[in-house]
């Protein structure tokens, strides 16, 4: 049976990157809004940097007690491996990564205290860290012609780099919540952007109706709350569930959590 080129163009890639993980410099630090921190990290080691799906992750490695530089993870059997004592590690977002200069943005949200927001904040320049991947992607086509992004704090390193990303051609409807009103903030984009800051994402989530033509959507946040959001986007007529990405980011009472939400 032969494939259609709209069907070609709007295929969902997954694709895998050689594993890699390098030693990186805190070149600089901004803080963006009341709850959230951008550092660019930068170095050599960030040469063939590769970061594809803007819901990308990769692992944030403090160094080990007394160590200058964190030990690094090497792959045994297959999987990511330390050597000694395991590092704090956190997940969170490659925001924009300059290949000309080697460097990276990653934004911390301050509102859950932990030893990377603390390092976030107080490190001083010119202190190492790890980073470690993303050794894959989901390559979600930019030209579907609509898109629904939908999350809480965790999420908007991801929705800003995707609507960064965006051609004029696309419509994006996002809703997000924040804890606090002084983090909101413009989210620059080509696209045609219907932008709402709200108090619950699920009920946002049962306001909208599902646009016309080829579309994408998704939402990443606290677990429970995902769970929710996806039996109220499940339930609307018309929604292709194969062009959805629900993730949980984060959940309540647990540290480094991190999983997507495929069931029914």
């Amino acid at each position: 049976m032969s494939t259609s080129s709209s069907e070609t163009t709007l295929r969902v890639e997954r694709e895998r990157h050689p594993f890699a993980a390098r030693h990186v410099q805190l070149l600089r630090r901004e803080a963006t809004t009341p709850g959230f921190v951008r550092v660019t990290l930068g170095g050599p080691e960030l040469a063939g940097f590769v970061s594809t799906g803007f819901d990308d992750h990769l692992k944030f490695i403090l160094p080990q007690p007394g160590l200058e530089r964190p030990h690094l993870p090497k792959i045994v059997d297959g999987r990511p491996s330390f050597e000694g004592e395991r590092p704090t590690t956190r997940d969170y977002t490659p925001l924009r990564y300059d290949p000309e200069r080697n460097e990276l943005e990653i934004e911390f949200a301050l509102h859950n205290t932990g030893p990377a927001a603390d390092w976030a904040v107080n490190a001083p320049l010119g202190q190492w860290v790890g980073v470690a991947g993303p050794r894959g992607s989901l390559v979600i086509p930019k030209a579907f012609a609509w898109h629904w992004l939908l999350g809480d704090e965790s999420a908007l390193p991801a929705i800003e780099r995707r609507l960064a990303e965006l051609p004029a051609t696309a419509r994006a409807t996002v809703r997000i919540q924040v804890a606090d009103a002084r983090d909101q903030r413009p989210l620059p984009s080509a696209a045609q952007v219907d932008l709402q800051w709200v108090d619950s994402l699920t009920q946002a989530a049962e306001q909208l109706e599902l646009p016309e033509g080829d579309g994408f959507i998704w939402a990443a946040g606290e677990h429970n709350d995902m769970a929710a959001l996806r039996r109220v986007v499940l339930a609307k007529p018309g929604v292709d569930a194969k062009r959805m990405r629900i993730a949980a980011y984060w959940k309540r009472g647990e540290v480094a959590h991190h999983a997507e939400l495929n069931e029914g």
